[in-house]
């Protein structure tokens, strides 16, 4: 792989921070109340949830783009859900899609697998982690 652009980021532990090489991302971690903590911070599952909602938002836009479809106002909310496997703690993503009543029916179904064809979330989770997609 050629890269175009690399992200930088350092964490000190699952409670402390984690900040971006640029600053542009300075926040506090914290534990989930769920999982036995305070809740006062961002956690990794909350930040893994975001970037992929972000990275298929934008496969959705660039499948819609090279089959000619306005895909108008996208929303996905990523939900990631860590537990435990056989081995130890394990992810899970549900990915919700948001799509305008134009793309209703088999058109936005199909606009959605072939992003999760494409997408780098997608490709990196793939036979990983469990996703599901609910086109809604």
């Amino acid at each position: 792989m050629d890269a175009l652009y690399t992200a930088v980021a350092t964490a000190n532990g699952r409670e402390g921070r984690t900040v971006s090489s640029d600053g542009q991302i300075d926040l506090a971690l914290a534990m989930p109340p769920a999982l036995g903590g305070s809740g006062q911070g961002t956690n990794p599952e909350q930040l893994f949830a975001a970037g992929y909602a972000a990275c298929f938002a934008s496969a959705l836009g660039l499948v819609g783009r090279q089959a000619k479809v306005d895909t108008g106002e996208v929303s996905v909310t990523a939900e990631t859900s860590i537990g435990k496997d056989d081995t130890g703690f394990a992810l899970a993503v549900t990915l919700r899609v948001e799509l305008p009543e134009s793309l209703a029916g088999e058109t936005g179904e199909l606009l959605v697998k072939q992003a999760h064809e494409v997408c780098p979330y997608s490709k990196a989770t793939r036979g990983n982690i469990p996703v599901t997609l609910v086109v809604e």
